[in-house]
């Protein structure tokens, strides 16, 4: 079973995907943690790295690259990242949203600094990292149009996204 689950910082997608993981036995491969090891490698921030990533396109398309391999050659996974819908052919696709404010909260929840600070970086950085996609794929991260699923985590808490993923995966039409 191939399974991506996308969406903006702080929506729940790396919850929900370890959760998936658990209940169904899946590997989760998360672009996100890639983006972050590069990052730590190159002794950067997020903002850093974001900002040398829309300057140097090698970055997005190397995790991206990496992210289709893993796709193409395992079985039984969670591909968790921005653009995993689109990095992966015939996935069950889940988009899970939810406001800036209700994202910002869960990001100062589990990071260091202020509600207006994070805020602003969460902007600045959907901003820099909705120019590379566009830029490099011509992807509107905006269109949610790929999506078979589209879940509102404001609505639901970690737990019930899981049981209505649970649910897509176990009526979904063909085997992922």
């Amino acid at each position: 079973m191939l399974l991506t689950i996308s969406g903006l910082p702080g929506s729940g997608t790396s919850t929900v995907s370890r959760l998936l993981s658990q209940k169904h036995g899946l590997k989760v491969v998360s672009a996100g943690e890639l983006f972050r090891s590069l990052a730590k490698e190159y002794g950067m921030t997020l903002a850093e790295f974001g900002a040398l990533a829309e300057s140097d396109d090698s970055i997005d398309l190397k995790i991206d690259e990496m992210q289709k391999d893993i796709a193409q050659t395992n079985d039984n996974i969670v591909l968790e990242g921005r653009l995993a819908g689109h990095m992966a052919s015939k996935p069950l696709r889940i988009w899970i949203k939810a406001p800036v404010d209700v994202r910002v909260k869960r990001i100062v929840s589990r990071e260091e600094g202020s509600f207006d600070a994070k805020l602003k970086e969460t902007i600045e950085r959907e901003a820099s990292e909705a120019i590379r996609y566009r830029t490099i794929y011509g992807i509107d991260i905006n269109d949610l149009s790929v999506y078979d699923l589209v879940i509102d985590s404001e609505k639901w808490d970690q737990f019930h996204i899981t049981e209505i993923i649970s649910c897509a995966i176990n009526t979904f039409s063909y085997k992922v």
